[in-house]
């Protein structure tokens, strides 16, 4: 019996020190309910950490950390894992990416297909993953028996192939936006009669289809694939490619390898009926599978991952009763103790390197008298005449130090063995020199010809200039060029100095590129009778009036020069780009993925909505904490950021995930799905019709909704009075504030009630529990077969989730929903969408039966007619309340008549001339 009947397989573990798993279901008191909370508070703005509290029975002193006769001594303890689960409605095959973890079958006779192929996956993952190529299904090995290989690689479907066991043929197409769980397959048709071949790609939301063809590929010449040994791997591993291929991380629920498109299945996995923990089973095809590494079958759902927070003793007088009331949290309040900022883009990306050899950042405080280096071995930088962190003004960087002239500044740099080198800075000239004047001096050794590299500027020219041991000039060259020159000043610049080949001797190089304009200019001279380019041993500069408040920084030495003889050759490095303006007009998405790869202890999975758009572009990134950072994301592009249920880790959806959903999970009040009370509020929380947005460094924009019901008119003219918002964005561009105005005015004065408490209680309606499970933050509920007194007008409510609670016991579980609207989230889809009239009206009342309405056109164009627009007939009308549907209209003057179905929304009555005529559903412009 189920659920209910049964009582619930509620299920509470630890992963202590070591990775080990203790369930300590057991320990769980029912007199203190668990209660896990996520999402944001119906107050809130920004998603809290998630919470879960727990009473666990202590009397063995077990859940004591400092008890050293408990079983869990030294492995227990503040941040000690949690999880909370329940049954799944499906077993799934659980992988972690951990290359030891797959589930294989050996090679067969019938696995050797070398004509047309078909794989199919259904899974869950996070289909967005950057930076891993991840192995779905394959039968490939090193050493020549590769024969085929399906991946996700950076958010694309990837078939790979290969004719003779080792070269690797391959057809890749861009995923488009999937939910957490959905189902791949890719066909490959070996010849399609034209003297070519034709990879499809496909997607549904389960293997039983429907499938949708979202990406097809016409290769040139027919092919085949090898029949090698290598078994048939869920997942699976390859070290010889770049990234190397590991096994998918997510749960795999069904796998089908089919010998020809839609031909005989020779592989058929299906995990949803294996029973949990089995190693091995035999599939419907006949083919046996055994686990390895960490892979299980698991049938769990996840209410709650977290950390130990508190884990206080607690004991009744007597000693009879000795328990401990556990409380754990998200990773967020994890990350929101640190105070640390995360440093500058430039500071942290430079190091990266592998060729880097020196490195100066120079975002010393104001009372330094040396610039410090953050690599071990390099000594810190002399300087004079700096006035540390003087200038803040270069995204990519924190303050740097300003020249106060006399300055000076000096650094060693360690001896290489390499040949070749390169050295780069950023810098802000407020204007050329109207004399020759030395900007940076580069030190040479192991080369016959050279000791120093010089640049100079000047409103006559940049000069780069190599002299050898007797200070004697040997090579150098001047630019003249008169917008190079207007670019070497008055704005952020890197300058690079770099070596490299040359057919008649060695080059020197000097770049320097606007930061800000992401141009640059390049000059080069030839060192001549020598091929042998040296070793940087120091950095100089001797700085007078001429470049006084020239502002320098992040110095930085590398032991690899140009790789190529021409006088526009590139640096060897290229660690500077992007970073050297905090990576401004980075999309939101993009910013995460970033953060993740540069901070892999903090996850952040995410869902883009709409690949064909991309999300908000964002400034710079200055030094600030790691939460700070990820949240400016999030405000910025419009989305939520929350905690995962499954693991520790960060969910993040951008704002067209949360644009024209299809509900998650639906309720019927009247059949009972929720739990009284359900107490629609009608107040001013969230109204804002006043609404000023300013990009940070730069414009502003102002919005203001004047008309309806939540507009900034006075009640007595039928608003609401004035709702003033003011909010600093960090938006890439001056364009973008207005846009970001105009939405939240639109979101703050959408006329609907909120729903702070929508309680479901799924012990009584058990069969709502897989939807509740799929239930994330931002998802789109409805309601349906609500009275009209509850505020619903005859019409289903939508409502998106903001916070979901859970209270779960062996026989009762209740789950409260805290919603907002969804109703301004419905926007309008190109094509399909229907501005809204300017303004109309009944020219005469009506009946509540009548199904000819005389509407006049009071504002802007008429309706359109049914003889000129028969297409975008039907549609939906409101007036008064009551839903019509417009089947025809006629008439060629401001006043037609409108053929129309009645109490569409089960609400028909009459209307009085005058009466309001808008479009139901009108289109919604999205950010």
């Amino acid at each position: 019996m189920a659920f209910p009947e049964t009582p619930l397989d509620l299920r509470a573990e630890l992963q202590l020190g070591g990775g080990e798993r203790v369930d300590i279901t057991s320990r769980v008191y029912t007199r203190d309910p668990i209660r896990i909370i996520s999402g944001m508070s119906a107050e809130g703005t920004q998603v809290d950490p998630s919470t879960c509290v727990l009473t666990l029975n202590n009397g063995d002193g077990a859940l004591s950390p400092r008890n050293p006769l408990g079983p869990w001594f030294g492995r227990l303890g503040r941040n000690t894992r949690l999880q909370i689960s329940v049954p799944s409605t499906d077993a799934y095959l659980d992988l972690d990416g951990d290359l030891a973890s797959m589930a294989a079958t050996p090679d067969h006779a019938s696995l050797d297909i070398t004509g047309d192929l078909d794989l199919r996956v259904e899974l869950a993952t996070d289909w967005n993953e950057q930076g891993r190529n991840q192995v779905l299904v394959s039968k490939w090995d090193a050493g020549g028996q590769r024969s085929y290989a399906l991946r996700l690689l950076d958010r694309m479907l990837s078939l790979g192939w290969t004719t003779d066991g080792t070269t690797v043929l391959a057809a890749t197409a861009a995923l488009p936006p999937l939910p957490e769980r959905a189902a791949v397959r890719v066909t490959l048709d070996v010849d399609n009669g034209a003297s070519g071949r034709v990879a499809r790609f496909y997607t549904a939301p389960s293997l039983d289809g429907p499938w949708t063809v979202f990406a097809e590929f016409t290769q040139a010449g027919a092919t085949s694939i090898f029949a090698g040994t290598a078994p048939l791997r869920i997942g699976g591993v390859d070290s010889t490619t770049v990234p190397p291929r590991v096994p998918v991380r997510g749960r795999v629920y069904r796998v089908q390898v089919r010998a020809g498109i839609d031909g005989a299945v020779v592989a058929d996995v299906d995990a949803r009926g294996l029973a949990p923990g089995v190693t091995g089973w035999t599939d419907g095809a006949g083919r046996p599978w055994t686990l390895s590494g960490t892979a299980s079958v698991r049938q769990r759902d996840f209410l709650f991952t977290g950390e130990i927070s508190s884990l206080p003793s607690r004991w009744s007088p007597s000693g009879q009763d000795v328990w401990v009331p556990m409380e754990a949290a998200g990773i967020l309040r994890r990350l929101g103790q640190g105070r640390k900022p995360i440093d500058s883009t430039l500071r942290r990306r430079i190091p990266t390197d592998p060729n880097l050899i020196a490195y100066w950042p120079m975002e010393d405080g104001p009372a330094s008298t040396t610039a410090a280096s953050p690599l071990p071995g390099v000594a810190p930088m002399a300087v004079t005449g700096l006035e540390f962190a003087a200038v803040d003004s270069l995204g990519g960087s924190g303050p740097l130090p300003q020249v106060r002239a006399p300055a000076s500044i000096r650094a060693a740099v360690p001896r290489s063995p390499e040949y070749g080198w390169h050295v780069e800075l950023v810098y802000f000239l407020p204007v050329m020199p109207a004399a020759q004047t030395e900007i940076i001096r580069v030190d040479v050794v192991n080369s016959p010809s050279i000791r120093q590299v010089i640049v100079y500027a000047s409103t006559a020219g940049v000069r780069i200039e190599a002299r050898n041991e007797d200070a004697e000039v040997i090579a150098g060259f001047t630019y003249t060029e008169p917008q190079a020159l207007a670019d070497f000043a008055g704005v952020w610049n890197r300058l690079a100095i770099y070596s490299g080949p040359g057919s008649a001797g060695f080059r020197l190089f000097a770049r320097w590129r606007n930061i800000i304009q992401d141009t640059f200019w390049i000059i080069s001279a030839i060192v001549p009778s020598s091929t042998l380019q040296g070793a940087v041993t120091g950095v100089s500069g001797a700085w007078g009036t001429a470049v006084a408040d020239m502002t320098v920084g992040h110095l930085a030495v590398f032991d690899q020069g140009a790789s190529e003889d021409s006088i526009t050759s590139p640096p060897g490095s290229t660690i500077f780009a992007g970073a050297d303006d905090g990576f401004a007009g980075e999309s939101a998405l993009n910013r995460l993925n970033r953060l993740t790869a540069e901070e892999p202890t903090v996850p952040i999975a995410w869902y883009d909505g709409d690949t064909s758009r991309l999300s908000e572009q964002m400034g710079s990134q200055r030094p600030a904490v790691l939460t700070a950072l990820v949240a400016d994301c999030a405000e910025v592009d419009g989305g939520i950021l929350s905690e995962r249920p499954d693991r520790i880790g960060l969910w993040y959806r951008d704002r067209a995930s949360m644009e024209n959903q299809t509900p998650t999970l639906v309720l019927d009040y009247a059949a009972g799905h929720v739990a009284p009370p359900l107490e629609p509020v009608e107040d001013d929380q969230r109204i804002r019709n006043d609404v000023t947005v300013e990009r940070i460094g730069g414009s502003s924009a102002r919005v203001v909704i004047e008309e309806g019901p939540l507009g900034a008119q006075p009640p007595e003219q039928g608003g609401v009075g004035i709702y003033d918002e003011s909010i600093s964005l960090n938006l890439a561009a001056d364009d973008r504030p207005q846009q970001h105005a105009s939405w939240r005015a639109h979101l703050g004065t959408w006329d609907a009630p909120r729903f702070p408490s929508v309680r479901v209680l799924l012990h009584q309606q058990p069969q709502l529990i897989p939807d509740v499970l799929r239930l994330r933050i931002g998802d789109k509920i409805r309601i349906v077969g609500l009275p009209l007194y509850a505020g619903a007008a005859g019409e289903p409510v939508d409502l998106l989730v903001q916070q979901i609670t859970h209270i779960p016991l062996p026989r009762t579980w209740e789950v409260t929903l805290v919603c907002t609207p969804a109703g301004p989230w419905t926007v309008g889809v190109e094509g399909t969408a229907r501005a809204d009239t300017a303004g109309s009206q009944l020219a005469v009342g009506v009946s509540a039966t009548a199904t000819a309405l005389s509407v006049t056109t009071t504002t802007g164009p008429r309706w359109m007619t049914s003889a000129a627009r028969a297409g975008d007939f039907p549609f939906d009308i409101r007036a008064g309340g009551e839903v019509m549907t417009v089947t025809g209209i006629t008439g060629t003057s401001s006043t037609q008549t409108f053929t129309v179905t009645r109490a569409v929304n089960g609400i028909s009555k009459t209307h009085t001339a005058g009466t309001d005529v808008r479009l139901a559903h009108p289109a919604i412009v999205a950010l």
